[in-house]
């Protein structure tokens, strides 16, 4: 999972703690009298379209962060970026002469760490989609472009990234300075093998452009390195052929060897386009391939998740297959299957349910759907500041010792489901999960599983219980993705990511020691003394309150507007067109 990355990568809704509220309905609207419903926030804000054309068919303007879709309106949109670019690098460098570390605003995020504000860098305006090349099937993207935005440009023009994060609101530029690896990382990489080029301001304010051949050391470096190298200003990503639908197989599983064997399966299949997994416990999952198509058998029925009436979609595939030993198949649009998960954030949007004491059924689901997005969702996160209380990772491993980690999960958290995700490994020296593992050729690296654990965290002490699973994972020969809560002290910490030498060089040869460093980046110092809160915020770190403030705090952010307004949920694949 998630930027998702920094995204990364997967962290979900987790901005809600375990409680029961006596009244839960009343007491939401008696204490929030303002919050949209279903009622009040109305149709009107989706794209209209005629609705007596089928939803495959519904043809959608260009996106608002086009900035153009033809050669001759290239110039100004660059024009407009570089000196954008300008000042960036004249903020940097002021930063730089001052011998002062700055963080950078782009406006949004997917990471679960707390986040802090002094000396920012604000990139927030870099969000456009520069150019779509269908010739050389590439995309000009500046770095805060999201998923959403970047998918729905490249539709018009029947092109798909090879790897799309499955949050909307994860950006081009948190893909590459996080780590992000999705259902198509198992035969693409991670997000970052599938740029060219990256435009970057380094520490001292210099503009830069490294590739594979220019500059490759920091184009490698930067990757995963969570913006310790450089800030990210813009990308250049390959794209691919899209197709009208993804043709989904949910197979069924009884175990985790099971599951693995099947994913193997799967990944050594050249037909096969997308390989992910849902276990719902260690008897029973599901492992779940895609292919690519423009065509689905008369036999085969279609399936959204995007829409507030239609199922969230680890709830439909676990009742797909229940008590079904035979695969079965579906037709899933293209733009649909690529943001499944984005309603309920994986599963742990369900949390929130029980936190109000609500009951979790498609009623209530569609009654709040609004909330129940991850932009949304990551907004009540980061201002109700509960995320200390759930246990958030993603955790890659050698398939030779995922189902010990799982088992071991299931026995100290008990937190189900979890996520599967195969992962083709990038070659070390790396941030991005690794380990020295080879095929038998002895060159081919091996694949490694991606396991997702995310829930509420039933440990009196969620600290003591994320450093006991930093422990078994280092002991596993696996890796945790950074966008999250870790707590490895420095030691521990270049002992698991053993490339420091690697990383300190490039810091001095780019001039980036004047940055936090990817350590001071991810770390949860837990050593800090306790600030003193003020009766006010004593009230706001107070069940409900907390999570009353955070859906206020997420309502004024108005996301649900986008999510309403987002033309990828009605857009046809255009196969002929031309740039």
């Amino acid at each position: 999972m998630v930027s998702r990355t920094i995204a990364a990568r997967t962290s979900s809704l987790r901005p809600l703690v375990r409680g029961h509220v006596p009244s839960s309905r009343q007491l939401l609207a008696r204490s929030l009298p303002h919050l949209p419903t279903r009622r009040c926030l109305s149709l009107a804000a989706r794209p209209s379209f005629d609705s007596s054309r089928s939803r495959s068919s519904i043809r959608i303007k260009s996106p608002a962060c086009l900035a153009y879709s033809t050669s001759a309106t290239l110039e100004p949109a660059l024009e407009s970026h570089n000196e954008a670019v300008k000042r960036i690098s004249a903020d940097v460098r002021g930063f730089y002469e001052k011998k002062e570390k700055f963080r950078i605003h782009h406006g949004s995020t997917n990471s679960t760490r707390p986040r802090k504000h002094k000396n920012i860098v604000d990139t927030s305006g870099l969000s456009r989609v520069l150019k779509i090349d269908v010739e050389t099937q590439t995309a000009l993207v500046e770095p805060n472009v999201p998923m959403d935005r970047l998918v729905e440009a490249t539709l018009k023009y029947g092109l798909v990234p090879p790897v799309v994060m499955e949050f909307p609101g994860i950006t081009a530029g948190g893909g590459y300075a996080g780590t992000s690896g999705e259902s198509s990382s198992f035969r693409h990489g991670f997000f970052n093998e599938t740029l060219n080029r990256v435009e970057m301001v380094l520490a001292d304010g210099e503009v830069v452009n490294c590739s594979a051949t220019e500059r490759p050391d920091l184009f490698h470096g930067a990757a995963g390195a969570v913006g310790t190298l450089g800030v990210t200003t813009l990308v250049e990503l390959r794209l691919q052929k899209a197709k009208k639908y993804v043709e989904t197989t949910y197979h069924p599983v009884s175990s985790m060897p099971d599951a693995i064997a099947k994913i193997e399966a799967a990944t050594s299949d050249p037909q096969v386009d997308y390989v992910d997994g849902i276990m719902y416990s260690t008897t029973h999952g599901a492992v779940i391939t895609g292919r690519l198509t423009d065509t689905l058998s008369p036999t085969t029925k279609t399936q959204n998740f995007s829409d507030a009436k239609d199922p969230w979609f680890y709830l439909h595939v676990q009742e797909t297959i229940a008590d079904k030993t035979a695969p079965v198949v579906e037709g899933i649009p293209l733009a649909e299957y690529l943001f499944r998960y984005d309603r309920g954030g994986f599963w742990v949007g369900a949390s929130a349910f029980k936190y109000f004491g609500m009951p979790f059924n498609s009623f209530t689901r569609w009654w709040l759907d609004d909330f129940l997005h991850t932009r949304m969702m990551y907004t009540a996160l980061h201002a109700s500041g509960q995320s200390k209380n759930y246990i958030v990772q993603d955790l890659a491993l050698p398939y030779e010792t995922a189902t010990e980690f799982v088992d071991y999960c299931d026995k100290d958290f008990g937190i189900w489901p979890l996520w599967l995700c195969p992962l083709k490994q990038s070659p070390s020296p790396t941030f991005h999960p690794n380990y020295k593992g080879f095929e038998q050729d002895g060159k081919s690296l091996k694949p490694m599983l991606n396991i997702g654990l995310w829930g509420p965290s039933r440990h009196a002490d969620p600290v003591k219980a994320n450093r006991e699973l930093e422990q078994k994972l280092k002991e596993l020969k696996g890796m945790k993705w950074l966008y999250a809560h870790t707590y490895y002290d420095e030691a521990e910490f270049w002992e698991v990511y053993d490339n420091k030498s690697w990383y300190d060089d490039l810091r001095q040869k780019y001039r980036a020691t004047s940055l936090p460093s990817v350590h001071e980046k991810v770390l949860v110092d837990t050593r800090k003394p306790v600030e003193k809160l003020s009766l006010s915020q004593k009230f706001l770190d107070t069940w409900p309150f907390n999570g009353f403030y955070g859906i206020r705090k997420a309502i004024q952010s108005r996301h649900y507007v986008e999510a309403r307004a987002s033309a990828w949920k009605n857009m046809h694949v255009e196969t002929n067109s031309k740039s």
